[in-house]
């Protein structure tokens, strides 16, 4: 059995470092990848879209399986969530438990202000110009996540990140309904975690997907969109328990 963490926006694979450290995570075979641009280069021919990256997560999940056997249990925090979800969706035969952390495929999902800010021309690029490592991490920090990470998390915010976050959300406007067709095909073995004062995406939401996948949710009070730092131990005791 192996795990597959699977990162977001605008993180790299450094994030489950907390939690994977947390004396409550008991697992020892897993994996955690850096997506193309967030902290590795794009491969040749990539393209930093939705499908482009969902098709990499496939593509690392079937390396993983023809090396170590399958299928694999996903983890996925942010985009990662989503493309957990997309994944195991197109390719649920490979997937024995998935559990999407502070994102879910809902429709009816209104992007955040930062994100419609990306997805348009022009502003996005402004927007991106004013930012800076050093602004990252304090944005990181005041987010709940631990000064450490967020220096760590910052270090990698360079021009190719910055690209591949602009053309991964305009690629992305109408993704809720697009993915969500095909949501029917995923996995029963599914979990939810949710940060209750997420600013990204309301828990409400969350929990309207769980009713409606029929899959059971965790809603950690007092935290954020980055629950998994803020509180590893908690969020690595819930994975640990999902996937046994």
């Amino acid at each position: 059995m192996t795990i597959i963490f699977v990162h977001g926006v605008p993180d790299t694979s450094a994030l489950w470092v907390p939690l994977i450290q947390s004396p409550q995570f008991t697992e020892d075979n897993y994996l955690t990848p850096d997506l193309p641009g967030f902290g590795s280069p794009w491969p040749s021919g990539f393209q930093p879209t939705k499908d482009g990256y969902a098709a990499w997560i496939i593509d690392f999940i079937e390396d993983a399986t023809s090396k170590n056997g399958g299928p694999v249990d996903l983890v996925g925090h942010d985009w990662g969530a989503l493309l957990v979800l997309r994944a195991a969706s197109l390719r649920p035969g490979l997937v024995r438990s998935w559990t999407a952390i502070d994102a879910v495929i809902q429709p009816g999902y209104v992007w955040h202000k930062t994100a419609k800010r990306w997805q348009t021309p022009i502003v996005g690029e402004a927007l991106m110009a004013l930012s800076s490592p050093k602004l990252l991490r304090k944005g990181l920090i005041q987010a709940g996540v631990p000064k450490d990470l967020a220096a760590t998390e910052a270090s990698h915010w360079n021009a190719l990140m910055k690209k591949s976050i602009l053309s991964l959300y305009r690629s992305a406007k109408t993704a809720a309904y697009e993915w969500a067709a095909d949501l029917d095909k995923l996995p029963e073995k599914g979990l939810v975690i949710f940060g209750e004062n997420d600013p990204f995406i309301s828990a409400d939401i969350a929990r309207q997907f769980a009713t409606d996948r029929d899959v059971p949710i965790h809603v950690e009070p007092d935290t954020g969109h980055w629950v998994l730092a803020e509180v590893p131990d908690r969020v690595a005791t819930l994975i640990s328990e999902h996937v046994a």
